[in-house]
């Protein structure tokens, strides 16, 4: 056949995360590759009698079209849940979408011709640039320290990139460094973003998983001029499965949101929306989030207290405050793909760093997720790993 694709599909290509995923199915291999949470803590049955709530009580709502801005009741929690994040909002200021993975998507539709440059972390999350390359754009990353994006060379590339449309940003426990931005830095940010007149991408999956210290203010909560898009999800909090996440923006970007989704999918889906803000009503999210970030805790701190026994001392990794990412730099001349490969052979997988540079390079890095093994993996798969380092680097 002789079809013809439309010219964007040449620069999209299978995420590797995803790829990756479809080899971690089997069962002997111990995963540190995807961003998944725990399975064993999800609320099953605790939603099963939410289920049957729903369908016995609002059944026909449930399962019939709905509004594309999102169940109300749901977006009135949602909009109160955002204090914790310095953010004052009301239900008008949210859209409920499919997951933020959704979000990015239209984000990239709504700001982004051909040729225009997002300005992002290096690195960054590979499901973003995934997202925004499909709208034919450029990328331009800013050096980054262990306390994220480096404000003077964030400047120094707005002041010589007239073509940057967006900034997208994870300020925490980033994906896939797991480094946190402190406060200066996200006024910084704010503040160029004025100067430059463009919007700011705040991407916080993980924010409320934090395991020490205070959660800081948003990017969101320092915004003067309504630039700054908050994209939030219940992926990592509650349950994946469900794709419910959310836009927060200010009317007139929150309307170019609305417009698009309507064209995308009309809605999110009634009933999982229902299913939520039941369970919001029946039982405690913050307790439910607790318990999570008890088990997560520990899981951290036994994969880098390991690694820091049994890695080779050329090894370095992030030490994130929350979150469900670290990520490692090997010495440059190891490969982390081919590493990849041998540690397969073990049967343990990790996601090579490479990919999460747009513009390529750093293929000596790689991340380790530590959120979805249980404790008895997470040291038996970093063994393995730690052999296979010791032999890569001994050659």
């Amino acid at each position: 056949m002789a079809i013809k694709f439309a010219k964007r599909m040449e620069g999209i290509k299978a995420s590797e995360i995803r790829e990756l995923l479809k080899l971690t199915t089997r069962p002997e291999i111990i995963s540190f590759a995807g961003g998944l949470p725990a399975p064993e803590l999800f609320p099953i049955e605790e939603m099963k009698k939410v289920t049957i709530k729903v369908l016995e009580e609002q059944g026909r709502q449930a399962l019939q079209y709905s509004t594309t801005e999102g169940h109300q009741p749901l977006r009135e929690k949602i909009a109160r849940s955002m204090d914790i994040f310095g953010i004052q909002a009301e239900a008008d200021d949210i859209l409920i979408t499919s997951g933020s993975q959704q979000g990015l998507d239209f984000s990239g539709k709504i700001f982004l011709n051909p040729g225009d440059v997002v300005v992002c972390e290096s690195p960054s999350y590979l499901g973003a640039l995934n997202a925004f390359k499909a709208y034919e754009c450029e990328f331009v990353e800013v050096p980054t320290d262990d306390h994220g994006m480096i404000m003077e060379e964030l400047e120094k590339v707005l002041a010589n990139t007239p073509q940057a449309r967006m900034i997208y940003v994870i300020p925490d426990f980033q994906n896939p460094t797991g480094k946190t931005w402190p406060v200066d830095r996200r006024k910084r940010l704010v503040e160029l973003a004025n100067q430059y007149d463009l919007p700011i991408v705040e991407d916080n999956p993980y924010g409320q998983l934090r395991f020490e210290g205070e959660i800081p203010p948003s990017i969101k909560s320092f915004d003067t001029e309504g630039r700054v898009i908050y994209l939030g999800t219940f992926s990592k909090t509650f349950c994946p499965g469900l794709r419910i996440g959310w836009v927060f923006a200010s009317p007139e970007i929150l309307n170019k949101y609305i417009t698009v989704k309507q064209g995308a999918d009309l809605q999110a889906s009634s009933i999982s929306q229902r299913e939520l803000d039941t369970f919001l009503d029946m039982y405690n999210l913050d307790e439910h989030v607790e318990k999570i970030k008890s088990i997560y805790r520990k899981r951290r701190d036994l994969m880098l207290n390991t690694m820091k026994e049994l890695f080779p001392k050329e090894v370095k990794f992030t030490y994130p405050e929350g979150g469900l990412f670290t990520w490692v730099e090997l010495p440059e001349h190891v490969n982390a793909r081919d590493l990849m490969v041998k540690a397969l052979e073990r049967n343990v997988a990790f996601v090579p760093g490479g990919s999460f540079f747009p513009n390529g390079g750093h293929e000596n890095t790689f991340r380790m997720n530590y959120s979805n093994m249980p404790e008895d993996k997470i040291v038996e798969g970093i063994k393995r790993l730690a052999e296979v380092l010791k032999e890569e680097l001994n050659k």
